[in-house]
C-alpha cells in the first residue's frame, strides 16, 4: 500500500501535461502511486502519459472512453491503493512537498480530510489565492468545516487528500456525465469527515486555463454548463435538507422555480435551506419569505 494515490484525469491536455507529471514525480514524499486516467484524448495525452509511465513505476495509465471529469476521477478510484487519495487536474501542479506536508497532518490527527492553499493562476487573471491558510487548525464541527473550507463558495477537491477507508465507508464517488460535478462530492465529504485540517504554507496551483472544457463560449455548451451548474447546487442542497444539518442558512441556495414567457424569465424562486427569494425578471429581488 501507498502513502498516497494521486488520480489525474486527463483529456486533451497534451499542452500541460508535463508541468503537471514532473510536479508529481519530484515530491519529496515518494511513496505515491500516479493513476493517470486518460478520457478519451484526442490530441497526444495518451502518448505522453505512457512515455512517462515507462520511465516511472509509479504511474499507472488507464483509459476509457470520454466520460467527463467525474467519471475519469471514479475510474482511478477503483484501483487506487493509497492510504490517501488525492486528485490533480491535468493543466494544474502541486507544491514539490504538497503531500508529504498534507500526509504528516493528517497522520498528526488521524484526520479524514487535510487541505492545502487553492491558487489560481493564468488565464489572464491576477494570480490569486481562492483558499488561504495561515496556520495548521483542524476542526470536527460541521460549520467550522464548512467555513474553513470554503465550500459554499469554492467547493475545490484537488487541494484536499481524503482516507481512502473514509470515502469507501461512506460511498463518495463524483456524480458523472456532468460538469460542476465537484460541489457535491466536496460538500459531502467535508461534512462526512470526522476531522478535517488545514495545512498552510503548501499550494496546490490551479491552472484557469482559457481552452478548458468549462470555458468554451460554444453557445449550446455554455448552456450545458448553466444547466449542470444549476443541477450540482440543486443536488447539494438537497443533499443538506435530507441530512438536516444545522449550519449556517443562507450559504447554500439553488433554484427552485422559473417562470418565461417567449423565453425571457418573467420571475424565478431560489431557495437556501430555510429561505425562499423571488426575484422579478430573475433579477430584481421583491420578496424573501421563511419556509
Amino acid at each position: 500500500m501507498r502513502k498516497v494515490s494521486v488520480i489525474v484525469p486527463v483529456y486533451n491536455a497534451e499542452k500541460y501535461l508535463d508541468k503537471c507529471l514532473i510536479s508529481l514525480q519530484q515530491q519529496t514524499l515518494e511513496d505515491i502511486e500516479i493513476i493517470c486516467v486518460d478520457d478519451g484524448s484526442e490530441d497526444k495525452s495518451l502518448e505522453i502519459l505512457k512515455k512517462y509511465a515507462k520511465g516511472d513505476e509509479r504511474i499507472k495509465v488507464l483509459e476509457q472512453n470520454h466520460k467527463k471529469q467525474g467519471a475519469a476521477r471514479n475510474e482511478g478510484l477503483k484501483f487506487a491503493t493509497g492510504e490517501y487519495i488525492g486528485f490533480v487536474d491535468a493543466d494544474d501542479w502541486v507544491d514539490i512537498d504538497f503531500y508529504e506536508k498534507l500526509y504528516g497532518s493528517a497522520c498528526k490527527y488521524q484526520a479524514d480530510i487535510a487541505m492545502g492553499v487553492n491558487v489560481r493562476v493564468g488565464g489572464g487573471k491576477k494570480t490569486k489565492k481562492r483558499l488561504e491558510i495561515l496556520q495548521e487548525n483542524c476542526v470536527k464541527d460541521v460549520q467550522e468545516k464548512f467555513d474553513i473550507s470554503k465550500v459554499a463558495q469554492n467547493p475545490c477537491p484537488t487541494n484536499k487528500i481524503y482516507k481512502r477507508e473514509f470515502l469507501l465507508l461512506n460511498n463518495l464517488y463524483f456524480p458523472e456525465n456532468m460538469f460542476c460535478e465537484d460541489k457535491l462530492f466536496v460538500t459531502q465529504a467535508v461534512y462526512y469527515a470526522d476531522k478535517l485540517v488545514a495545512v498552510p504554507d503548501v499550494n496546490y496551483f490551479y491552472y484557469r486555463n482559457p481552452n478548458s472544457t468549462v470555458n468554451k463560449r460554444d453557445k449550446n455548451h455554455l448552456r450545458t454548463i448553466l444547466r449542470d451548474k444549476e443541477q450540482a447546487k440543486r443536488d447539494v442542497l438537497n443533499f443538506l435538507k435530507t441530512q438536516k444539518i444545522q449550519i449556517r442558512d443562507k450559504d447554500f441556495w439553488a433554484l427552485k422555480k422559473i417562470y418565461k414567457c417567449l423565453g425571457i424569465t418573467i420571475y424565478k424562486i431560489v431557495e437556501s435551506l430555510h429561505t425562499e427569494k423571488y426575484y422579478l425578471l430573475g433579477i430584481f429581488p421583491i420578496w424573501v419569505r421563511a419556509i
